[in-house]
């Protein structure tokens, strides 16, 4: 960004605020974060605030289950639209999920469920043609695409498909090449056809023209694994480790367990070659400056001083670090502290939670020096083995714990800081800690 631009858009709130949803909200969602990749944070949050939302209709459960999907949670969003309202849009999304997960045959089922039921004719023909291709059968792909006629013919999707397609047949290059041209002729933004060009053009050794094209399809969402792999990888020869980061983090902010993903970003980070130009170095400075001011520099109420206070936020980069879900979770914080905090950051240009994943916690370490193997072996078990109830779990989720570990890293005073979480709720969780022989920080 030059300086730190605004930008007025609240894709979160356009989310949870969209009662109708279908295919063009999915591509203003889409283009939106191919714009400012900072809104990938806010489907996120919108999405993690319909999850809590336990009286969410079918349909509201249908445009769940796509936000899942966008964040490349396949198996979380298959789920979802199984006990959605059934509608064509929700079996689309659901034989696309099975396609991610390699479930290739379950995939071409659901699509000719999603056909029946009156979702586009040729884009489910086109996603069952890619998973035939995808199975090995590449002739029954090419048999399918041969069928489709009219105007889908000439879609960037269409022109996509035939050319991977036609690549794997083999011996029919030149063809390939000339049809993923026309796609991104076709559609400039084209994920899949501007990264296939662009590993075309890498096997070639056109590097410069293969750079920007994997830059290209980087910039899309969502944006595929190996355009990103591919590109940081590119970053890395070159010695821009920074940018080769960047690319990496993409993929760990939706697959945040990739292991080739984790690999790189450690390699790339160790080498410590962080390159900057004078540009971007000067912009870097000033973002620098104004994540550091302090809140107490603004003009909030007393109870927003007060709620920040309490949660040790102290500066702009505080609030940057800290998600609306988190800032929601604190007794006293309401919709009015939450909307004069969104507005002071908007004025900077910045949004809550956009650099989250910066945040460091501030617990201590666990000394594990006392416990035994199994005892140690029991703190990387999921808080769901703890079978707490409702209310407990919902605390954990608004606190962002995952695992036992990190929930015996609390105090029983952080606890009850969560919203609607009391003193019986407390003991529920001392009391399933003490079944295991773990207790809370500080009992």
């Amino acid at each position: 960004m030059s300086e730190v631009e605004l930008d007025v858009l609240d894709l979160k709130e356009m989310i949870l605020s969209n009662n109708s949803f279908g295919p063009a909200d999915v591509g203003e969602i889409r283009g939106a974060i191919s714009e400012n990749y900072g809104h990938f944070g806010e489907l996120r949050d919108a999405v993690g605030e319909m999850e809590e939302d336990e009286s969410l209709s079918p349909a509201g459960k249908t445009k769940m289950g796509v936000c899942q999907f966008l964040l490349g949670r396949f198996k979380d969003s298959h789920e979802t639209l199984q006990a959605a309202d059934g509608s064509a849009m929700a079996l689309f999304y659901q034989a696309r999920c099975n396609f991610e997960l390699g479930r290739y045959e379950d995939a071409i089922k659901v699509y000719e469920q999603a056909q029946t039921s009156g979702y586009n004719e040729d884009q489910c023909k086109i996603g069952i043609a890619e998973a035939h291709r995808y199975a090995g059968r590449i002739e029954e792909a090419l048999a399918i695409l041969d069928n489709i006629f009219g105007p889908a013919e000439q879609t960037a999707d269409y022109m996509y498909q035939r050319a991977a397609t036609v690549a794997a047949v083999g011996g029919r290059m030149d063809e390939a090449l000339k049809l993923y041209q026309r796609a991104v002729q076709t559609d400039e933004h084209h994920a899949g056809a501007l990264f296939g060009l662009a590993l075309e053009n890498d096997r070639m050794g056109n590097d410069e023209e293969s750079l920007a094209l994997y830059e290209r399809a980087a910039k899309t969402f969502p944006t595929g694994i190996g355009a990103l792999i591919n590109l940081g990888l590119v970053y890395e020869d070159n010695n821009q480790f920074d940018k080769a980061q960047i690319c990496y983090k993409r993929i760990l902010d939706c697959y945040p367990d990739h292991p080739q993903a984790q690999l790189y970003m450690k390699d790339a980070a160790a080498t410590g070659n962080m390159l900057y130009d004078e540009e971007a170095q000067r912009r870097n400075d000033r973002l620098a400056q104004i994540l550091n001011m302090q809140v107490t520099n603004f003009e909030l109420s007393v109870r927003s001083r007060n709620c920040l206070q309490k949660m040790g936020i102290e500066t702009i980069g505080d609030l940057t670090r800290t998600s609306e879900a988190e800032l929601l979770s604190s007794k006293n914080f309401g919709e009015t502290s939450l909307v004069e905090i969104r507005e002071m950051l908007t004025s900077k240009g910045l949004s809550l939670g956009q650099f989250a994943h910066e945040k460091k916690s501030s617990d201590p370490p666990i000394d594990t020096s006392h416990m035994s193997p199994d005892e140690q072996a029991l703190l990387d078990r999921p808080i769901s083995d703890l079978n707490l109830s409702v209310r407990a779990r919902k605390c954990m989720n608004r606190l962002q714990l995952n695992t036992i570990g990190e929930l015996i890293r609390k105090t029983g005073d952080d606890m009850l800081e969560c919203k609607n979480f009391g003193v019986t709720s407390l003991n529920e969780v001392r009391e399933k800690l003490t079944d295991l022989g773990l207790k809370m920080r500080g009992d």
